[in-house]
């Protein structure tokens, strides 16, 4: 089984995909991916280096937040940086899921509705919460609050992820009560498999 697990950025999907990892899925973080993998490889800050100069310190290490700035203050920018690094994500998952196919698997894919991946997975989850515990999250990250909705603003509204998934899960309140909403989530799944 391949449940792809979404939201807006603060609302939890990490603190989900833990649950999720606890609850006997594989776990695959396609943020993790892009930070450790792409950001790092050589041909991929090659082609970026090229594009946005100043992004790319000369340890030849992409400032992510520097990057951050360009692709979330101009979407030609943002749309370019997703065409390419979004099919090298999408590779790595399947390198991933073929080393383990009888595995039960969690994605999180923020962008899994924006980017029409539905049919990727078996299911999708998404993860909810508030709007105002959405920027206090964001803004303890150190992310500035101006910055925050910007990037909020560039993502499918959460209604409308909502109305999108298959099974929705609550975050505003104790984590443990969303690690009840998984686990009880994760059993009932289980009768699918």
């Amino acid at each position: 089984m391949i449940l792809g697990i979404t939201g807006g950025m603060g609302g939890g999907k990490s603190t989900a995909m833990r649950f999720f990892e606890e609850a006997g899925f594989r776990r695959i973080d396609s943020d993790r991916i892009v930070r450790e993998d792409l950001l790092t490889d050589p041909a991929v800050v090659g082609l970026i280096k090229a594009k946005f100069p100043d992004v790319v310190n000369a340890q030849n290490e992409v400032q992510r937040a520097e990057l951050a700035r360009y692709v979330f203050g101009n979407d030609e920018d943002r749309v370019w940086l997703e065409k390419l690094l979004h099919p090298m994500v999408y590779n790595r998952w399947q390198e991933l899921m073929a080393a383990d196919p009888a595995a039960d698997w969690a994605i999180e894919t923020p962008l899994l509705f924006e980017q029409g991946l539905e049919n990727w997975f078996d299911f999708t989850v998404c993860v909810s919460t508030s709007s105002a515990n959405q920027l206090v999250r964001l803004i303890e990250r150190g992310i500035p609050q101006s910055l925050a909705e910007q990037r909020i603003s560039k993502q499918l509204p959460l209604a409308q992820k909502l109305e999108k998934a298959d099974f929705i899960l609550s975050n505003d309140g104790t984590p443990e009560a969303l690690r009840l909403q998984v686990n009880h989530l994760a059993a009932r799944l289980s009768g699918v498999r």
